[in-house]
């Protein structure tokens, strides 16, 4: 008999894998209403103690892309972020908009970017710090990722 191996998922209502992310979902300076995509999770480890959420861009013209969320601490009680979803302060870092929140895909004009939302099962209850980085975060994250899964959406400004 073949057990069937279960693995950490993110899926979204909001867009498919590797499709065109809706114009709701876009900053405001490029025509959306910068609205956070729906998120759900499944599988975690079973050593799971937190959650982190990094939104970030690799194609951006900027040295190591451009982070558009930036979460963390989130605990292993929540499965899912709806469309739009506030959060307390204390989860959100800041993003390479030099802001707390979700900031949406605003690409310059030419090819299609990637808008790569990896969510990570951690080992730990909290990552310490407030106002992280995403590249704070990803170093305070070394060494306790159980798991990471990454749903990439797509968007192209003409």
């Amino acid at each position: 008999m073949m057990l069937a191996v279960v693995t950490f998922v993110l899926t979204s209502s909001t867009f498919k894998p590797n499709t065109t992310m809706p114009i709701k979902t876009v900053y405001p300076r490029c025509g959306g209403r910068n609205i956070s995509p729906q998120l759900h999770w499944r599988y975690a480890p079973k050593r799971t103690r937190s959650y982190a959420l990094i939104a970030h861009d690799p194609d951006a013209p900027y040295p190591g892309g451009w982070y558009h969320w930036v979460v963390y601490n989130l605990p292993i009680s929540m499965t899912s972020l709806h469309e739009g979803a506030l959060l307390p302060p204390a989860n959100l870092g800041k993003t390479s908009f030099n802001q707390r929140g979700y900031g949406g895909p605003c690409p310059p004009p030419g090819k299609a970017h990637h808008y790569n939302f990896t969510l990570y099962a951690l080992d730990v209850p909290r990552v310490p710090g407030s106002d992280l980085t995403g590249p704070q975060l990803e170093r305070a994250m070394r060494g306790h990722v159980l798991a990471k899964f990454t749903l990439t959406g797509l968007y192209q400004t003409h």
